[in-house]
């Protein structure tokens, strides 16, 4: 089981498609297109171009920065970075707070965290309701042993947003998955407590999955199912799968997909969800459909998904060819990097 990182995912793909509501030019506006579409290369040419033509240096440095960080050149983002920070008027905007987040996740995966957690402590001390801030401080801190630290940000996340029950359970992945997973079920446990009159079904079945109640779980997701679309449909297929149901699971999964829709990540939990039962092609076609939804946003996981289905066909040298270019693309992945090795013994 790889093990997930839930630091920046969500806030990183929010800021990344959004203007910043500042007016682009059409090099810069090329270059973000090219940032999304991962063509990194390119997008730095168009950056480039956009210097010489004179358009906004603040956001020709960000945009740049925003590509260095889709080729893992984390040093190199960072001074892009801190160069669009250099040009700010003085009048703090939404566009700094913006590259102010940007400068902590390059710092982060320099693993600078001390210098991280210092951009947030900016970020907070000019904007007290900073919530993403204090969220993600609270992920060094835990990730660091920083176990009170971390509890003292995640309070202030709950405090400023006391029904922001996706957040809540994503402070429950954060300390679960650094080893304080008991810490997190006090946090859910709490919310469940404090009444749940305000909790849609949804939310209460997540919570209850979390906390491990799965009978509860699979009520409130059941009654949700018609009502919250893929995520319900996502966490009802789980719960039967972790009660050792993955034939029905397979049928939750399937029932969604059937009545017309189509999503990344049912797929993908489908095909996961057919190789626990020994169906790999199976498992395979369902990667490779989830791949071909434009913009799904789950890009890096489907194309791994896919070659781990071709090694279970025995299909190595395929699953080999696979690997390296998935390594061209994010060659910061040291477990698929390990993996390719084994690949190339096979």
């Amino acid at each position: 089981m790889r093990k997930k990182t839930y630091l920046f995912a969500a806030l990183y793909a929010a800021l990344l498609l959004s203007g910043c509501g500042a007016a682009k030019s059409d090099y810069i506006s090329a270059g973000m297109e090219q940032v999304k579409t991962l063509e990194y290369d390119s997008a730095l040419e168009s950056f480039a171009a956009a210097r010489e033509a004179g358009e906004d240096e603040r956001l020709v440095n960000r945009g740049e920065g925003l590509a260095y960080m889709g080729k893992t050149m984390y040093a190199e983002a960072a001074q892009a970075f801190e160069s669009a920070l250099s040009g700010s008027s003085g009048i703090v905007s939404a566009l700094d707070y913006d590259i102010n987040y940007y400068l902590a996740t390059a710092y982060y995966k320099q693993g600078e965290k001390e210098k991280a957690i210092q951009v947030y402590d900016a970020i907070i001390g000019l904007l007290e309701d900073a919530e993403d801030a204090y969220y993600l401080r609270g992920v060094i801190c835990t990730e660091e042993g920083r176990l009170e630290e971390a509890k003292a940000d995640f309070d202030k996340v709950i405090t400023l947003d006391p029904t922001g029950y996706d957040r809540l359970i994503e402070i429950y992945c954060v300390l679960d998955a650094n080893g304080y997973g008991e810490t997190g079920k006090e946090y859910l446990q709490a919310a469940m407590d404090s009444g749940t009159r305000n909790m849609t079904n949804y939310e209460k079945g997540r919570i209850c999955y979390y906390l491990e109640d799965y009978e509860n779980a699979r009520t409130y997701l059941e009654k949700a199912r018609e009502e919250s679309g893929y995520e319900a449909v996502l966490f009802l297929g789980k719960t039967y799968e972790t009660l050792g149901d993955n034939n029905y699971a397979i049928s939750v999964y399937n029932t969604y997909l059937e009545s017309g829709n189509q999503n990344a990540q049912v797929l993908n939990q489908l095909g996961l969800c057919r190789m626990k039962v020994g169906d790999y092609e199976g498992a395979l076609t369902a990667f490779q459909t989830a791949m071909n939804i434009e913009d799904n946003g789950m890009l890096q996981t489907l194309k791994l998904n896919e070659i781990i289905a071709y090694e279970q066909l025995h299909d190595f040298q395929k699953a080999s060819v696979l690997m390296k270019s998935y390594l061209g693309t994010y060659p910061d992945d040291q477990e698929a990097q390990r993996e390719y090795i084994f690949l190339k013994t096979r």
